[in-house]
């Protein structure tokens, strides 16, 4: 290890250890923001992602995404040279100076909350077992090609030849608009909830989505700025960028629903900062502080009205997947083309509004569509088959008595034991004796 950067070794660890805490924050936000009958199914989906992606990563997905293919394969996917990652061990990036298992180990992670984003379209109503299967699958065919394109060296470095090379700092395709595309697939196979659209479906604990969003913004600095690569003045601006644009979201998402509804909600402070983590996302290098608060703005002004289309166009987005990462991930993607600034030095070309080629935004825009399509597309045909195999969908009286008792034999609350002992101290008075002893006590 004669050409080991300590430094940089130190700054990609902790980064994945930040991206990692990302996944359980994601199940408290989420976990919030389902019905309280249903928590814990909630969470456990992203805990089970955890357990599902890290060992699939290390066996195959790692190779798939960032090893060499096969022959005309290679634009589409990766080999398996590098399966189990055992020939990682001791090696070192020469350019970067760190080790290359430090590098699995930082991508696994950003594997691991992709496929954990899907489950929050499918609140309330998804056989727990039917999405054990659904991740692996999903992992598989479609997270791990999606992500050769990107920054494994895959056909979206093709696109080059059209005068403009595709930009993605951290996955606003790769990871957002990939998930938000196959969160859409899964409302259409697995269909609205019992009373959708007429009863309420409020979130059942806001301070556990205000505890949810704090640990993904917090994560969220290792996500981006750790997408550097280095300790290095990327970084400095990636995380300037990341939370100049969060807090710029916040604020545009909270003046639509005083503009809206009249009143300022927590719900909307937590959604307007994951659109504005969202959005960056892809951006976090090439934009100036004032271009990413332009940019949170934007995102968290259109995102907030995003989450509404799900009533128009009646798909059942349960906990707002698709208007917050889908359409965040596209807002993020394509303002590059717009206002991308090459004073940055990350290789990126300027933006329209700075004079750059329009190209830059046309090879944006097929990046977008290309994965939408795709993503889509092998969900839609992925859940269809385990729908017909095993059913995804969760009978009616599950759905109704709540997926926490039916499927886990567990409760978040305990309501009927706290209920017992109110009626208990109501209705059994404490012997004189007993109440002169707590007395002394509490004095």
């Amino acid at each position: 290890m004669e050409n080991l950067d300590t430094g940089t070794t130190a700054w990609l660890l902790i980064s994945a250890a930040l991206v990692m805490l990302m996944t359980p924050g994601l199940a408290f936000f989420y976990g919030g923001m389902s019905r309280a009958k249903s928590v814990l199914n909630m969470m456990l989906m992203s805990f089970a992602s955890i357990a599902i992606v890290s060992v699939l990563w290390v066996a195959v997905g790692y190779s798939l995404t960032y090893g060499e293919g096969y022959g005309a394969l290679s634009g589409f996917i990766g080999g398996l040279g590098d399966a189990g990652v055992s020939n990682m061990i001791g090696a070192v990036d020469e350019e970067g100076g760190y080790p290359l298992m430090v590098d699995v180990g930082f991508q696994m992670m950003f594997a691991v909350i992709t496929v954990a984003l899907i489950s929050g379209a499918i609140a309330d109503r998804a056989k727990f077992g039917a999405w054990l299967l659904f991740a692996p699958l999903w992992a598989l065919l479609v997270y791990f090609p999606v992500a050769h394109w990107v920054w494994g060296g895959g056909w979206f470095d093709a696109l080059s030849g059209l005068g403009a090379d595709v930009v993605d700092f951290a996955g606003g395709t790769a990871v957002h608009i990939n998930a938000g595309a196959a969160a859409l697939a899964l409302t259409f196979v697995l269909g609205r909830r019992k009373g959708f659209g007429a009863e309420s479906m409020r979130p059942h604990n806001l301070p556990f989505v205000l505890l949810g969003a704090a640990l993904l913004w917090f994560g969220w600095f290792g996500f981006n700025a750790g997408s550097a690569y280095a300790a290095d003045a990327t970084a400095g601006l990636a995380l300037v960028n990341t939370q100049v644009a969060t807090a710029a979201a916040t604020g545009a998402w909270m003046l639509v629903e005083r503009l809206r509804y009249g009143k300022v909600t927590a719900l909307g402070f937590a959604s307007g900062a994951i659109a504005g983590l969202v959005a960056i996302t892809p951006a976090a290098a090439n934009l100036t502080p004032m271009g990413a608060i332009a940019l949170g703005l934007v995102a968290g002004g259109v995102c907030a009205y995003a989450i509404s289309w799900k009533y128009k166009f009646k798909y059942d987005d349960a906990l707002d997947v698709v208007g917050i990462h889908m359409v965040g991930g596209i807002i993020g993607s394509l303002a590059l083309g717009v206002i991308a600034s090459s004073v940055t030095g990350e290789g990126a070309p300027d933006g329209l509004l700075y004079g750059g080629t329009p190209m830059f935004l046309v090879v944006q825009l097929i990046a977008v569509l290309a994965t939408i399509a795709y993503s889509f597309t092998v969900t839609w045909v992925i859940a269809k088959l385990i729908d017909l195999a095993m059913g995804f969908r969760i009978p009616e009286h599950v759905e109704t008595n709540g997926l926490d008792s039916e499927l886990h034999a567990e409760d978040a609350y305990a309501f009927d034991e706290l209920d017992a002992e109110e009626l208990t101290g109501l209705s059994s008075p404490t012997p004189p004796g007993e109440e002169a002893a707590s007395q002394q006590v509490r004095s």
